[in-house]
């Protein structure tokens, strides 16, 4: 597995989830994540902590596995014309 660090964001009410970026190495790999609610709903940090770590252990093995990478670096001057994508 890579060696994998986290940064949690603040927790979004609206979408009940909390912003996470992942890095290893040169790789930032950003997702939200559903953060964990208590029986009152309210946020519960401690647990969405827990969620997170479960969910890095995810990302770190995609990492490895060479499914998650750096993007492409754009284009110097980049193209403001999307390309086309296939629809099935």
């Amino acid at each position: 597995m890579t060696d994998l660090t986290t940064k949690i964001g603040a927790f979004n009410a609206d979408k009940r989830t909390i912003p996470v970026t992942f890095t290893s190495g040169d790789i930032v790999h950003k997702r939200d994540v559903n953060a964990v609610l208590k029986d009152d709903g309210s946020y519960d940090r401690a647990a969405t902590k827990t969620r997170v770590e479960d969910v890095a252990r995810g990302v770190a093995h995609k990492i490895g596995l060479g499914v998650i990478t750096m993007p492409q670096p754009e284009p110097e001057g980049g193209s403001s014309e999307a390309e086309p994508t296939a629809t099935a």
